[in-house]
């Protein structure tokens, strides 16, 4: 089970990432100013989606590399990773925070980061060869 603090221990092993407020206040982790996760509680439309499905715990929203990334998580582990139509088309998924492994977890934010850091800094992180502990 992971849990907030995880998530910004995670973050700040990877490089010229920093915390800063959402839109609506809430915290998100960006690179060079391009959120890769954040936190993203249900809204009205997305409980009303999902009905009964609804999860009532702490959600992550994490950018994906593509649509093919994303509908591949959706299926290889449906108790974690979940979507609403708010997110159809883009490249992203939510997940359960209280039903995530550490390990992970820091998977899906190395990837999340990658998907969004600029290509040379990418590259630079990944020719070090180090991962953040999980």
């Amino acid at each position: 089970m992971a849990t907030w603090e995880d998530v910004r221990r995670i973050a700040a092993t990877l490089p010229e990432t920093a915390e800063h407020p959402s839109y609506d206040g809430l915290p998100a982790w960006r690179v060079r100013d391009k959120a890769f996760v954040w936190e993203r509680p249900l809204r009205r439309a997305d409980l009303a989606a999902l009905g009964d499905d609804a999860p009532d715990g702490p959600i992550l929203g994490a950018r994906v590399p593509d649509l093919g990334a994303r509908e591949a998580l959706l299926a290889d582990d449906p108790d974690v990773y979940f979507t609403t139509p708010h997110f159809d088309g883009y490249p992203a998924v939510l997940v359960r925070l209280d039903r995530i492994s550490l390990p992970e977890l820091t998977e899906l934010m190395v990837e999340a980061w990658h998907a969004r850091a600029p290509k040379r800094l990418a590259a630079a992180y990944r020719a070090q060869g180090t991962r953040p502990a999980g």
